[in-house]
């Protein structure tokens, strides 16, 4: 018999093999879910190992002791063994709340400014090209340097804070506002012109409401940022002023209490965290559908609007549907001369 080179299946091997065999599953995958209680416990870990550092550099019973001293960096237990200090000295519950009040005024004003003016640069390429350079040079700024230009615009009171907020968190709130709207598929646009929309009507009641999730998420995130910017004007300011900053500030000037500001380090991460779970409880109750959550507050919102409506209507009253007519081509030979 002849010898034949083996044909391209033989050489290939069976038609139907088998797939390798599956590699079992460790704990450690890429991408696997991990259980709350697991999660939680990873969290605590860190800390618990963030506090055994602390302790370990600052263990000893004198500053010679020590590998830094108490001066420089106070132990755990000297540190919150002066919070009773922070709380009664420097009324700590006041001072927050001062911070809190001017980053949301700040905040409330660029949201009140940029959100119309992002819509308006989402809907329109021309409004976006024309703020565009204000938009990059907002974004890329050093927010520090924003300090002493505030300081001869606005002086050292309580306008300057607020101004500074403004101006750091204006061109973020804009921006993203733009990209929220620029998001929306065209399609909608389609349909909302198809049904016999007005140009109003599609900004006001589809690309607006549709980009609206993704609005009040980037606000909550903001709002975050522009908590911490506060520092930096609060930090700069003159004696005897409120805030949080200005007990860092206080705590400087006098020497010896280092305790002071690493509680006012500690405590500025745990209220932003607890404003950002309130919000985004908010923002699961107002958008259910995005972010998965009960709806009490969109049902609110929703009976509102109804009423608004209804309250509208008693007042003006409403024009007759009038469907979009469609003409042929006969039909506009027809009606030329």
């Amino acid at each position: 018999m002849p010898n034949t080179p083996p044909s391209p299946v033989d050489s290939a091997g069976p038609p139907h093999s088998s797939p390798p065999p599956l590699l079992p599953r460790r704990w450690v995958e890429i991408r696997r879910e991990v259980p709350p209680w697991r999660g939680f416990f990873y969290g605590f870990s860190c800390l618990a190992v963030c506090l055994g550092f602390w302790w370990l550099l600052t263990r000893g019973e004198t500053a010679e002791t020590r590998i830094f001293s108490p001066v420089i960096l106070p132990s755990p237990w000297e540190t919150f063994r002066d919070f009773r200090g922070l709380w009664f000295e420097e009324t700590l519950t006041r001072n927050t709340l001062a911070s809190l009040r001017r980053v949301a005024t700040g905040f409330g004003l660029a949201a009140l400014v940029g959100i119309p003016l992002g819509v308006l640069a989402g809907c329109f390429r021309g409004v976006g090209a024309f703020f565009a350079p204000l938009l990059i040079v907002g974004r890329n700024v050093p927010v520090a340097a924003l300090i002493p230009l505030t300081f001869s615009l606005f002086g050292i009171d309580e306008f300057q804070k607020v101004m500074f907020i403004f101006i750091a968190c204006v061109a973020f709130v804009m921006s993203d506002t733009a990209r929220a709207v620029n998001d929306i598929s065209d399609r909608y646009i389609d349909t909302a012109y198809t049904l016999g929309a007005s140009r109003r009507q599609v900004i006001l009641k589809v690309l607006f409401p549709l980009s609206l999730p993704s609005i009040f998420n980037s606000l909550r995130l903001l709002f975050g940022l522009a908590f911490g910017y506060i520092m930096l004007a609060e930090v700069v300011q003159v004696a005897g002023s409120s805030g949080l900053g200005g007990i860092i500030n206080r705590a400087q000037s006098r020497g010896g209490h280092q305790t002071y500001i690493l509680l006012v380090l500690m405590i500025i991460p745990l209220v932003a965290l607890g404003i950002d779970r309130m919000l985004y409880w908010i923002q699961r109750e107002l958008f259910p559908y995005r972010y998965i959550g009960s709806g009490i507050l969109h049902g609110a919102v929703r009976r509102l609007l109804y009423l608004g409506e209804d309250a509208r209507s008693l007042v003006f009253r409403p024009k007759p549907y009038a469907p979009p007519t469609w003409k042929t081509s006969s039909d506009a030979e027809k009606s030329q001369p």
